[in-house]
């Protein structure tokens, strides 16, 4: 599959105390930078999805994405926005969306959702860990952007799993090893606890998230 990559970073950060959760350092870095290194190399392209001043990303060069959808109604929106991007870019049929706050996520992530989508002839995939779902982490097809408009628009749905539950659906579990691969920086404790996993001899994030 030719696939595109959204990174989300559109979220208001309510638990994280305000402010740009994306910008906020992990190891020195920003969270976002964490993100980014390990899905740019599992996509054809990568944008980020975020609204307000996309100067403030400029550092990262790469393409800032706002809502098209007014009232930051959630990731839904930034993956319509991913959607929106890629269907301008030759021979991209699929977009892959990642967490900004997720610093550990698979470095096999894609490969393995594209092969569970074949394999099972789903129309959409999704991660999983630990029993969880992690929708946001998931696959979408460019032909699926006009429906997902007007379910935003026309139906107010805002849920990315209740969209989920619309088309057949492969979830693929990863492995938990030294954390959760998924592991969310919502909170600045979960900020620290990253940061001790960083520190550790063994990091998470060496974990492969190698799983069923």
């Amino acid at each position: 599959m030719n696939i595109a990559g959204i990174v989300l970073a559109g979220g208001q950060s309510r638990r994280m105390g305000g402010g740009d959760k994306a910008l906020r350092l992990l190891a020195g870095k920003p969270l976002i930078a964490h993100a980014i290194a390990r899905a740019r190399p599992q996509v054809g392209a990568l944008a980020i999805s975020a609204n307000g001043d996309p100067a403030r990303f400029q550092s990262f060069g790469l393409p800032v994405l706002a809502d098209s959808i007014a009232g930051q109604i959630g990731p839904l929106a930034g993956i319509l926005a991913g959607l929106d991007w890629a269907s301008n870019l030759a021979g991209i049929g699929h977009v892959a969306s990642f967490a900004c706050d997720a610093p550990f996520f698979p470095l096999d992530l894609v490969a393995r959702l594209a092969a569970a989508l074949e394999r099972n002839g789903a129309r959409l995939a999704c991660a999983a860990s630990g029993g969880r779902s992690h929708p946001v982490f998931g696959l979408w097809p460019l032909d699926i952007r006009d429906e997902l408009r007007r379910a935003l628009t026309d139906e107010g749905v805002r849920k990315v799993d209740g969209w989920n539950a619309r088309y057949p659906l492969a979830t693929v579990e990863f492995a938990v090893g030294a954390a959760d691969p998924f592991l969310n920086a919502n909170r600045p404790d979960d900020l620290a606890k990253a940061e001790s996993l960083l520190a550790s001899p063994r990091p998470a994030a060496d974990n492969g998230g190698k799983g069923k």
